[in-house]
Formats: C-alpha cells, structure tokens, sequence
C-alpha cells in the first residue's frame, strides 16, 4: 500500500488493514467455517470482483436473507469494497413481506441461506421483484430453477484488493425498521456511521480490544446484533464465534467453551437464559460484561445477572443511529437504576418539547440526537427522513428525561403513551412493577378507549408455569406500588407476547386484539 492513494475509507478496508496487522489471528468462526484476518481479507476480495462480474456496481443494493453465519460477513465486506449496499432482511419474515423489501429496496441481488430459499423463490416470482439472480449458501444439490451455489460465486472472483473510490458518506447498508407498527423502512447508514459506532464502543467503558471474545446469538440481520459487538469486534481484531439461531442451553454453552468476554442479547433473550436449568454450572468467569438493549430489560433479570457476577449494562440504541447512543455503565448501579445512562462519546443528546426548546432538567420530553453515528435518512421516504430530522436534530421518537448529570431515562415510545383522564402514563413504569409479581413471568401494558377516561390502562399477562393470578390480584397489586391511575383497570391473560424477532413486543397486535385498534390514540 507504500506509495499509492489509498482510495477505499470505507468499512471494506477495516478487513484489509486488520489482514495487514494481525493475518494470522482468528477473526470469525461458527461450527462449519473458521477464517483468520487474512483468510477473510481474501475471500472478501473475491465476493467483491464476483459481484462486479456479476454486473454489480456502486450504489446497487444486494439483498440477503440469511440466517447468522461467517458467510453474512463475508457478504456484507464484499459489498462494502465494491460500494455497494447490503441489505439484510429478516429470516422470519413471510414470502410476501421478504418481496416487499426486495422491492423496496431494489435489490437486483440475493444471497439467500438453504434453509430460506423455498421462502427467497416465492419471493422473487412476486410483483415489483426486480432480483435477476440468488446464490444460495449451504447445500449444492437440489437447488430450485435461477439459483446458484455460494461457493462457486466465491470461486469466481479475483482475491486482488479492487481498486474501488468508497467514501465514508457512502451508504453501507440498507437496514430495515422492525415495523412494530407498519411497514418497515429503510434506515440508510453510512461507511462513516458503522466506523464512528466502533470508536463509540471502544469509548465506553469497559471497552474492547483485540483480546475479546464474544458469541453472536442475537439476529444479525438487525443492528444489535450487527452493531453491538460484532462489527467493532471485528474493527479491533478480536474474535467471533457466531450461531445460526438462538438457542438458550446452546449460546450458554458456547459463551461458556469459547470463553465470552463480552455479550450482546436483547431482553428476551437474557431473560431465556435465566430459565436455563443449572445455570450456575456453565462457567462464564471470562466474562467482563454483559449488554442488554432492544427493548427494555425487566428489572428482575438484571438482578438475576448481578447476583451471579456477571457485570451487567444496559445500552440504548436504534437501527438510525448505528446503534449506541448510550450505556448504564455497571458502576452506576444501582444508584441510576432505570437510566439507559449517559452518551456516548460521539453523540449529543437534549430533550425536547413539541416545539423542540429544551426541557428544564427532570422533565419529560422527546429525547433528540447529533453524531456522525446518525443515519442518512430513510430509502426512498424523502418526507419521512425531513420529518425525523426536524431543525437538524434527530427526533427518535422516545419519551424521557435527562438529570443534572446527565443520566437518561425513557419513560416511553411517543406512540405508547397512554394518557387517561388527563394523566400521562408510561406504559413501562407499570411493566416494570408488575415483573415482580411473583405469579408473572411477562407483561405488556397498552392503553385502550374509554368513554369517560379516553383511555384506561389494559395489563396483557402471561402467568409463570403453573401459576394462576386473578385479574383482582394484578390490579391489587399495581395500585399498592404505583398511583391508582397509573394501575391497570383491566388484566388480559395470554400464553405468550407477540414479538418480533429482535424481541420487540408488538404493541400494535395487542391494541388491535384487545382494543379493536392497531394504532395509539392521535396526541
């Protein structure tokens, strides 16, 4: 590289510059591939002048629709040396919803896992799909008619570093909303934005280095699984063992044999863990810390993780902002139990109110963003993206309030307010009394018209195994710990909670089930 304008700065050359470093260290591995730094480099090489044969160009979209895997690395490094944009679609997700990103996004590219594939063919047959090709990671035999083994779009490519102008303000990837309450959209994030999220995780304490270890298990089609550790892992040089699918007995044995010394779940997926049988059996001494975030964790599984040594954190983060925003670092609890805590290095936050004036310290109002961690807005939605960053903040959308120190805490979502009788509720305030009834095992809470109240609180219930509360006990129970308004005036019992896969609860399935309406009503 001695003597030659480096014209790459984008995240492709995160696997030159660490094959250069340290070739030889482990970089990623799973049950069926094991590549060191400078075995990545070069296969990343390959899938990138393979695309371009394959007619790819700057700015193309290649879509994947793959379970978590070496190769969804490999894919989306490829793309980021050539220019192009990946775009990583939920696993879960129905044929016709997997063609409505595939149209969306334009796509003209797929690299689909063997499993997903009858989904992937149904997909593309779909109006609006514009897919000419799908290469297929897994089997080789067998495949439907249009699709193509991974391995042999592998093969056929140069492993020469391509000589491609990516700049930092390039999009990256296009990565899609959850959609907890209507279609999905496309968050643009940058080179720049996954480069600047990195440095904001090696500012936080305790931080990483190229001696860590994590274990993949959170979906990597969604930014926390992507963003948390496995990306600014790999920025640094460590090392990461990644899972296909979550699995509880399974990730816990695995954090356990490839010695973890950092971990990413969202809520549902530590609170799994804690129902592990013999859980103290599986020894986690190597880990340093534990990061939840998604979704708020239940106050009683950072307990269950404290009291086992485990140093916990919660962070706070979303698909637009790459993702960190902030971390509860352990040493303020238990003190600033409840805050999400304070920013990251790089990002700048104030509350706002519907005039976006700042807020006097302890009062709620919408929480905004600044930092080269922010999207570029949303594919394709040219109002949506000039809505959302109204007076050159980025407005989230949560509900919180941010102390004299500068501790945050998220009272809610805009949208899941509840107001009843002229007082505002937070939904999560109740949610987080009624996990410690000792008869439930999950809650949601939702709002629900009233003809004299506007709204009254709904509580949506699923009892632990063998338990059997009453609607009277709930209630009771709410109104001895919190305001009699803010208790639910009426208890729904489930067997579980609707969620997406990142572990979201679908609030828009419970309003339509238990209040006739999918939408929160209009503020």
């Amino acid at each position: 590289m001695r003597g030659k304008t480096v014209r790459d700065q984008g995240m492709g050359r995160w696997a030159t510059r660490r094959a250069l470093l340290e070739p030889d260290h482990l970089a990623l591995y799973s049950k069926y591939m094991r590549l060191t730094y400078g075995e990545f480099e070069s296969r990343t090489n390959q899938i990138a002048d393979a695309l371009y044969r394959e007619g790819v160009r700057h700015g193309d979209r290649v879509a994947m629709l793959m379970l978590n895997s070496v190769e969804f690395m490999e894919v989306l490094f490829g793309c980021a040396k050539l220019g192009a944009i990946a775009v990583p679609m939920n696993f879960r997700l129905t044929a016709a919803e997997v063609a409505f990103l595939l149209a969306d996004s334009g796509a003209g590219l797929l690299v689909v896992s063997e499993r997903l594939d009858p989904v992937a063919a149904e997909a593309i047959s779909m109006e609006g799909v514009r897919v000419r090709r799908r290469w297929v990671v897994g089997g080789t035999e067998g495949l439907s008619d249009g699709a193509s083994p991974y391995e042999e779009l592998v093969a056929g490519g140069s492993d020469e570093v391509r000589d491609e102008a990516v700049r930092e303000d390039d999009i990256a990837v296009i990565m899609y909303t959850s959609g907890t309450t209507g279609r999905p959209k496309g968050a643009m994030l940058s080179h720049g934005n996954m480069t600047w999220n990195a440095i904001n995780m090696l500012g936080r304490a305790p931080g990483i280095s190229y001696r860590d270890r994590t274990v993949t298990a959170a979906p990597m089609f969604h930014i926390g699984g992507l963003g948390v550790f496995t990306l600014p892992l790999f920025y640094v040089g460590g090392a990461n063992y990644i899972e296909e699918v979550f699995l509880p007995s399974e990730t816990l044995t695995h954090m356990a044999s490839e010695k973890a010394t950092g971990m990413f779940l969202v809520p549902a997926m530590w609170a799994a863990l804690t129902q592990v049988p013999e859980f103290e059996s599986y020894d986690l001494s190597e880990l340093r810390f534990g990061v939840s975030g998604g979704a708020p964790c239940p106050i009683t599984v950072i307990e269950f993780m404290q009291e086992r040594g485990v140093t916990f954190q919660e962070g706070f983060g979303m698909t637009e902002t790459a993702p960190l925003v902030s971390v509860l670092a352990a040493e303020d609890l238990p003190a600033k139990a409840g805050s999400i805590g304070r920013v990251a290095m790089h990002v700048d936050a104030r509350i706002v109110d519907e005039q976006d004036r700042d807020m006097p310290a302890g009062l709620v109002g919408e929480l905004v963003l600044q930092g080269p961690n922010i999207f570029k807005g949303y594919w394709g939605l040219p109002a949506a993206s000039a809505e959302a960053f109204r007076n050159g903040w980025f407005h989230t959308g949560d509900l919180g309030r941010m102390d004299a120190e500068g501790f945050i805490t998220l009272v809610d979502r805009k949208k899941d307010l509840i107001i009843t009788g002229g007082e505002n509720v937070y939904p999560i305030e109740v949610e987080q009394v009624l996990f410690r009834h000792p008869q439930i095992a999950d809650v949601a809470v939702i709002g629900a018209p009233d003809e004299r109240w506007g709204e009254t609180v709904v509580a949506v219930v699923v009892p632990k195994p063998g338990e059997s509360p009453t609607e009277r006990d709930v209630i009771e129970y709410a109104r001895g710990r919190i305001a009699h308004f803010k208790a639910p005036s009426r208890v729904e019992f489930v067997s579980e909670l609707p969620r997406n896969a990142t572990g979201k609860i679908l609030k828009r399935d419970l309003r339509l089930k238990f209040s006739g309406r999918a939408e929160s009503l209009g503020r």
